[in-house]
């Protein structure tokens, strides 16, 4: 389907060249879109790419991989400002969506800050701090993460949240006790966006606390087979203390923090789709280049069907987050739909990088296909921002009517 009759509109550019596209869900870009995207993606390709092998196996993030995407401005693009349009939803998701394509653990370090943090403050914080905020967001000037995970409550956070922040002695702070785990970025983050469940009432809020606070210790977690290129982290708050304007006044319990992860859940979702076309074109690559008993690998039927159902499950779940992100772009955000978009793309995505590393036989494991790299992070993909299991009963809660939860 087409933007036909909508100004920018036209055919070719990014959409023409997204072959893991079939049905051509990027045909609903403007021109002016399309041109960052195809922007994106070179620079993804010319200075991102190369670096990953070797940052894999270092398991750091180097400033290298980061810059280029920080100088592209893509919470902004100056292109679409030039041209008059807002940066619509289903832009966000491409964007999403095509570093993804790339890389899960550049896209993680991205969408900490453009999702998940920028989408924490624009909601907890009152209109004129928000604004303000969001100003110093989108130009990195100030970066920060979401720090609700925690090393004993993950799903059950809700409920075990067990981070607390007391009233300090002459009623001007607050004193945060506590720890959180797995937190994407923490160790060069300026503010840590830190949930606790405040000691008098039991509701949840947040409080941005600056990572070099006195009481507060950051250390990156080591040996992990996920995500390797991006730092996660453990958080320790012993008696940290802040000021009073340090708390969002928007986040006033459990309820509004849904509203941020409802938001959220929609662009991993993204990234999840992302992620089962990198790993398509990178098997497809693969295949088209080796020969097995005298013919292409790509001529066989066996591995002929497998690209088939990898195409399939990536076509199917770009269908969802295109759609879901339509009735987002309308103002209509359902629990039960981004949760199942969740669910459904991170189940797939498993299954999609799967097939990949299968039909690349031996070279399927190794850093030079890419496809050990998606396989591996796929594993996050599908726990982080909701579990399998918590998204299902979501979704289930929505359409029975009965909560499963215990």
């Amino acid at each position: 389907m087409s933007l036909e009759g909508q100004p920018g509109a036209a055919p070719g550019g990014y959409a023409a060249g997204l072959d893991a596209d079939l049905y051509g869900f990027a045909e609903r870009l403007t021109s002016t879109e399309q041109s960052v995207l195809e922007e994106l993606h070179a620079v993804l390709q010319a200075e991102v790419r190369p670096r990953l092998a070797e940052a894999w196996d270092s398991a750091r993030l180097p400033e290298a991989l980061t810059a280029p995407l920080t100088r592209l401005r893509l919470m902004d693009p100056p292109a679409l400002a030039r041209a008059g349009e807002p940066l619509r939803e289903i832009m966000r998701g491409f964007i999403s969506f095509e570093i993804a394509r790339c890389d899960l653990s550049v896209a993680t370090w991205f969408n900490a800050q453009a999702s998940l943090f920028r989408t924490l403050c624009r909601i907890g914080g009152d209109p004129e701090t928000a604004a303000e905020l969001d100003q110093r967001i989108r130009s990195y000037e100030l970066t920060g993460v979401f720090a609700l995970t925690e090393p004993g409550h993950g799903s059950d956070v809700a409920r075990g949240l067990s981070t607390t922040a007391a009233r300090s002695p002459d009623g001007t702070g607050w004193i945060l006790d506590g720890a959180k785990r797995w937190i994407g970025g923490a160790d060069r983050a300026d503010v840590l966006a830190t949930f606790a469940r405040d000691a008098e009432g039991g509701r949840i809020r947040c409080f941005l606390v600056p990572r070099e606070a006195p009481g507060v210790d950051v250390r990156v977690i080591r040996h992990k087979a996920s995500l390797r290129i991006m730092q996660n982290a453990e958080i320790r708050y012993e008696r940290v203390e802040v000021p009073d304007d340090a708390r969002l006044p928007g986040i006033d319990g459990f309820a509004d923090v849904s509203r941020c992860l409802r938001r959220m859940r929609s662009d991993v979702a993204w990234m999840a789709v992302g992620a089962m076309a990198g790993a398509y074109e990178a098997a497809l690559r693969q295949v088209g280049g080796r020969e097995q008993f005298g013919r292409p690998l790509a001529g066989f039927q066996l591995i002929q069907e497998k690209i088939a159902r990898m195409l399939g499950q990536l076509t199917g779940s770009l269908a969802l987050v295109v759609r879901l992100t339509e009735q987002q772009q309308d103002g209509i955000y359902r629990e039960e739909t981004s949760a199942l978009a969740k669910m459904q793309t991170a189940l797939a995505l498993r299954d999609v990088v799967a097939l990949a590393r299968e039909v690349c036989g031996g070279d399927g494991i190794t850093l030079e296909s890419d496809v050990a790299r998606f396989h591996a992070d796929a594993e996050a993909v599908y726990s982080y921002e909701g579990t399998h299991e918590i998204n299902a009963l979501l979704v289930g809660r929505a359409v029975t009517g009965h909560s499963a939860f215990v």
